[in-house]
């Protein structure tokens, strides 16, 4: 996780459109992060089996806990998500579970053609918690 996550803060520092975000439902937070493949370091994108393309894009979540002193720590969920762009077409994301060491997170590829803007509907689930539903937009620049 150390490096993906490396990889994409360095992503995020130079392209300020593509920063992590997260969404909050009670002690869960659910952080996720779209970007064009092409933004990945070759080594990361290697590790990772993600292939690199301006027209390929890739979306990362995790979803956290917060215990009774505020520390986030990681837990497993079952993520489903689905992409619409700006002509209603609609694409079904898989999400692959990645384990390092403590750290679980989920990726998941899809196709772009930029400029675009995708609509992403997330919807996560953690055991014994109700299902959730996430909606959120991402521009993607040539």
């Amino acid at each position: 996780m150390k490096r993906l996550l490396a990889a994409l803060c360095l992503c995020s520092v130079t392209a300020v459109a593509h920063a992590e975000i997260s969404q909050k439902f009670g002690a869960y937070e659910i952080h996720y992060n779209a970007l064009t493949t092409d933004e990945l370091q070759p080594e990361v994108a290697r590790a990772y089996k993600i292939e690199r393309s301006k027209t390929r894009g890739m979306l990362t979540m995790s979803v956290l806990k917060q215990n009774k002193v505020g520390v986030l720590s990681p837990v497993p969920a079952r993520i489903s998500v689905y992409a619409t762009n700006l002509n209603q077409q609609l694409a079904n994301v898989e999400m692959r579970e990645v384990k390092e060491g403590t750290a679980i997170y989920y990726l998941g590829e899809f196709r772009v053609t930029p400029p675009d803007t995708l609509k992403f509907v997330a919807t996560v689930e953690v055991a014994g918690e109700p299902k959730r539903e996430m909606v959120f937009s991402q521009k993607f620049y040539r």
